[in-house]
């Protein structure tokens, strides 16, 4: 017997990122429009970057006039060494030349990182998209004059794979842990309105419960590659959170809520007996229970007229349709002085 995990969740984007300006400049082409979808690395906007070009060009030239003065400082050595075999110049001599190579070989290092540093500033005047996913409305246009890190222009939202947020009840935490030590429990996901039903996994429980509401929030993945689940929307959740193995199932009518427990009547030789039962889950009317066994009669109607002991009528089954008057009129006598109920033959296997 499967249980079933019934609530109700809203869709949820895996990735939503809000895109900002780098740097201080101005929108001079606009690469899409609202509402488009973008794969990433798509580009979305080019800034003015006019000031970031020539800083480049700076960094460039001055690395050029630096490598001039390193070459400069290599010969020099070379000379003073060569001076210095021939005892034309003292050591000292060797080690400033030395010295001044060492220092320009640091300069050139620097201007190399300013020629980075650079390139990272021209790159913040081409924005791309950082994923792939939906972009919603443009709060931008060209000639707009924008700041760094300030105001979002546009929010590209991830639509595939998506995921739906909903809350267990704390007694199903054990169970939608152990799903996902398993690659986690599939999930159904159905919009209103004959909007369609998905199929997902569970793929997140929180770390805590509320003690508001006395649930944990997960969450489930699922394929969207048509975008029918769309961020925001509500949908219906079902779950399997468990699975009873050789049940034995009983139409929840026929259990009574007594001071000792849940009981239920079976027929014994026409007659009602008590019998202690437990149940183990309940899903569509029905209870796996133990207590009884596959093939007993238990009584599902007028139960609470039986007595231990009590004679038992089984009443007939409904007649089908087409049959003559007189064959649906009939029904069978009680036995008098009996408690009349009328007993099922329910207590069946599940697979």
């Amino acid at each position: 017997m499967a249980v079933n995990l019934k609530t109700t969740g809203s869709v949820f984007p895996l990735a939503s990122v809000d895109i900002k300006a780098q740097t201080n400049s101005v929108v001079t082409k606009m690469h899409i429009n609202g509402g488009q979808f973008v794969r990433a690395g798509d580009p979305l906007f080019t800034l003015d970057g006019r000031a970031e070009e020539a800083n480049l060009a700076k960094a460039r030239a001055q690395q050029a006039k630096d490598q001039a003065a390193l070459s400069d400082t290599q010969r020099q050595l070379k000379r003073a060494q060569e001076l210095l075999a021939q005892n034309f110049v003292a050591k000292s001599a060797v080690d400033t030349a030395q010295a001044a190579l060492d220092s320009a070989a640091a300069t050139l290092l620097a201007d190399q990182a300013a020629i980075d540093a650079a390139k990272v500033a021209l790159s913040y005047t081409q924005i791309t998209s950082p994923l792939s996913g939906r972009a919603g409305a443009l709060s931008v246009s060209i000639g707009t004059a924008l700041q760094s890190n300030v105001s979002p222009i546009v929010t590209i939202t991830q639509l595939d794979p998506i995921a739906v947020t909903f809350n267990l009840p704390q007694r199903n935490l054990a169970q939608a842990i152990a799903a996902l030590k398993d690659g986690g429990a599939k999930v159904t996901a159905t919009l209103a309105d004959n909007g369609g039903s998905f199929q997902g996994r569970l793929y997140f429980v929180d770390n805590a419960v509320d003690p508001a509401s006395g649930t944990v929030r997960a969450r489930a993945k699922f394929d969207n590659k048509d975008g029918r689940l769309w961020p925001g929307a509500f949908v219906e959740i079902s779950q399997t959170i468990n699975t009873v193995k050789d049940a034995v199932i009983v139409p929840q009518a026929a259990l009574i809520q007594s001071a000792r427990g849940t009981i239920v009547y079976v027929v014994e030789d026409g007659k009602a007996a008590l019998r202690p039962v437990k149940q183990v889950a309940g899903q569509n009317g029905e209870a796996a229970i133990t207590g009884v066994t596959e093939g007993e009669m238990v009584v599902v109607d007028g139960k609470q007229n039986l007595r231990p002991g009590a004679l038992v009528v089984e009443k007939p089954k409904e007649p089908k349709a087409g049959a003559s008057a007189a064959t649906s009129g009939s029904t069978p006598s009680p036995v008098p002085g009996a408690a009349s109920a009328t007993a099922s033959a329910s207590g069946r296997s599940a697979p």
